[in-house]
């Protein structure tokens, strides 16, 4: 005689679908576009990422919204990073983002005219928080890939403008997801070093994406 299958409780499967959910995606880089765009009055931000066959839902938490580098907008493609959660209440997943960018020239140039926008309504690029550079400087800090051809050029020429300059290197990426990151803790990092006159942050050329960071 058969065995009945033991019936779950709702309760008990939403649960064992958002453990196998999200101990499987964990970590997930997603591509789509965003739609039904909406920043909420807590704060958070939720939308739908789709593509020609499929959508989800996302969302970005209250706590990092302010770190974003663009204002996403229905239509936009991007490229997310997060983990999948799933809401049991509800029994709905979403993807709770840790980082978004914009995907293509177009979102690429919207992105950075509005970042310009924003740190220019902070002020910094006002003329009273900038410094005077010395006309002889003494120690010089460089940022910058330790291998790419841009080193090369930057210490060819500060040898022949400036042979008795110390040159401090703290080498970083310059390119890719990390990069950003990096040349902010290396620019934190010189600014601790004593002595230094001048930083010079650089790197060769590339396509928009390439430069990015």
């Amino acid at each position: 005689m058969a065995l009945e299958p033991v019936a779950l409780t709702v309760t008990e499967i939403t649960r064992r679908i958002k453990h196998s959910l999200e101990s499987s995606f964990s970590s997930v880089v997603v591509q789509g576009e965003i739609s039904n765009f909406k920043r909420h009055t807590s704060g958070h931000i939720y939308f739908t990422l789709k593509d020609d066959a499929a959508q989800m839902s996302a969302v970005v938490w209250r706590s990092r919204a302010p770190m974003l580098s663009f204002q996403p907008e229905d239509g936009m493609k991007v490229v997310v990073t997060g983990r999948v959660t799933v809401y049991e209440v509800r029994g709905t997943y979403q993807v709770d983002v840790s980082s978004i960018r914009p995907i293509g020239i177009g979102e690429l140039q919207m992105a950075f005219e509005y970042l310009k926008r924003k740190l220019a309504s902070e002020g910094l690029f006002d003329p009273e928080h900038k410094k005077r550079l010395p006309e002889y400087p003494e120690r010089i800090g460089i940022v910058t890939s330790p291998t790419g051809a841009a080193l090369h050029d930057m210490l060819n020429i500060l040898r022949r403008r400036f042979p008795a300059v110390e040159v401090i290197l703290r080498p970083t990426l310059v390119q890719g997801s990390d990069a950003a990151d990096d040349i902010e803790a290396a620019i934190r990092e010189l600014n601790e070093v004593g002595g230094i006159d001048v930083i010079i942050v650089g790197r060769g050329g590339g396509s928009i994406e390439d430069l990015w960071a």
